[in-house]
């Protein structure tokens, strides 16, 4: 290749790139403004994890005896990693409405790069989970849950978690563009979210559980960044958990970000 060539097709390569990105924003611009101008659907999205803080902390949290933590510290690491999961189901449900609605359609005749669409949705849900955080932190600590590690560990944490829906959101939106409609899209998506967000150490100590459930609790990747937030929010040993965390978020953003471009561009 010679020199011309050489810097030619760099020039193409950046500028494809910042095409990438602008049309990125706009997506996740008008994802946002969608999203706000149904104030109902956010007041719900908040309302759920809020009733999960409160009917564990006041009804399930007496029967529950966690050794050297109160049980309200014990939660909230698993109340934040429930209730970013569950949120990332909204990228799902958005990319099947947008299927139903022919938008995608209307961004496919669009001189735009095709992988901002799913982009523009991860981010959006990604800045409505950074919301929803600061949201059930506040409850939180108005039930009594108390930051004991320090505030730059504890916002560790929170990134922690963030960079794992992230991730999740990619595998969604293969969920999204598969169901034929937004009902679907939810029933699809609940069942692979219930065993891993239940069967873990998000509400209760894993020893408390079946000698033969607990090698899967263990390891499974909702138990590791529950007990990664946990360590970065209450102290105690944090490198092994922070670096299975991180490792099993990018992993899962390395295999899941290319399938659903891959199912994406072969679908439109």
């Amino acid at each position: 290749m010679t020199v011309a060539a050489k810097v030619h097709s760099e020039v193409v390569a950046e500028r494809g790139l910042s095409r990438f990105f602008s049309d990125m924003f706009v997506v996740t611009e008008r994802n946002i403004i969608a999203l706000v101008r149904i104030p109902q659907s956010l007041f719900f999205s908040s309302v759920q994890p809020i009733m999960f803080v409160l009917l564990f902390r006041y009804v399930f949290g007496g029967a529950i005896n966690v050794p050297g933590h109160s049980y309200v510290d014990f939660l909230m690491p698993g109340i934040f990693l429930q209730t970013v999961a569950f949120g990332s189901i909204g990228t799902a449900i958005g990319l099947a409405e947008d299927l139903h609605k022919g938008f995608i359609e209307r961004f496919r005749s669009l001189p735009m790069a095709r992988s901002a669409v799913l982009a523009g949705r991860t981010s959006a849900d990604l800045i409505r989970n950074i919301g929803v955080l600061i949201l059930i932190t506040a409850v939180g600590i108005l039930v009594g849950f108390r930051i004991h590690a320090g505030i730059w560990a504890f916002l560790g944490g929170l990134l922690l978690i963030l960079l794992f829906a992230y991730a999740l959101s990619w595998g969604f939106s293969m969920i999204g563009l598969l169901a034929p409609n937004t009902e679907t899209a939810q029933v699809m998506s609940f069942p692979l979210l219930f065993p891993l967000t239940f069967a873990s150490s998000a509400f209760v100590p894993v020893q408390s559980m079946p000698g033969w459930l607990q090698p899967f609790a263990n390891n499974q990747p909702f138990s590791i960044l529950v007990d990664a937030m946990r360590a970065l929010s209450n102290g105690g040993p944090t490198a092994d958990y922070v670096i299975k965390s991180l490792l099993w978020s990018v992993g899962l953003l390395i295999v899941l970000a290319p399938l659903a471009a891959r199912r994406f561009r072969r679908s439109f």
